[in-house]
């Protein structure tokens, strides 16, 4: 017999969150390329340290995977799409709310993954990103991503996760970004 599985009021408040930040940051439909209230706002420039062609790598190994940053959406969001090792790939979506004044984001991979980020906070030349997802046993876990300029032509991104609510945070990964010579 098939285990059953209840679903909490959270899992909905968390999924309706998960659908409304899909819908937001998904593309329209015939929408019109403008350059919109985005392309001049203070807040959705605060990322613009990490725009541009990078080869990635962990600390000392040579590049293993690529990524491109740009703005997309009239100015109004982030992607990075990523090229790993093996064929893994996958795409980060950050975009600012004017609504609530906060980034939010979204990690996709090509294996399945998806992570929300529902906070964020971005200054110049950093960035922080927390969302939880579901770890082992349906557990919650928290999931941050940290994006620093390292100086010209370098950013670093660390991804940690935390099983109690933030108290302590173990890395999973610490990535390398070097600028691509045009």
């Amino acid at each position: 017999m098939p285990k059953l599985r209840f679903i909490t009021p959270k899992t909905i408040l968390d999924l309706l969150l998960a659908a409304v930040l899909c819908a937001a940051l998904a593309p329209k439909a015939n929408a019109v390329a403008d350059a919109g209230p985005c392309a001049k706002s203070p807040e959705t420039q605060q990322l613009d340290f990490w725009l541009g062609d990078w080869a990635i790598s962990t600390p000392g190994a040579g590049p293993s995977a690529s990524s491109k940053v740009y703005r997309a959406l009239g100015g109004c969001e982030v992607v990075e799409s990523w090229d790993g090792a093996d064929g893994h790939k996958g795409e980060n979506r950050f975009a600012w709310s004017a609504d609530d004044q906060t980034w939010h984001g979204m990690f996709a991979d090509n294996q399945g993954r998806v992570h929300l980020f529902l906070n964020g906070k971005v200054a110049a030349g950093s960035a922080e990103f927390t969302g939880p997802s579901s770890g082992p046993a349906g557990a919650t876990v928290l999931n941050r991503i940290t994006i620093l300029r390292k100086g010209t032509g370098q950013a670093e991104q660390i991804w940690q996760k935390s099983s109690d609510n933030g108290a302590t945070w173990t890395t999973q990964f610490r990535l390398e970004y070097t600028r691509k010579k045009s």
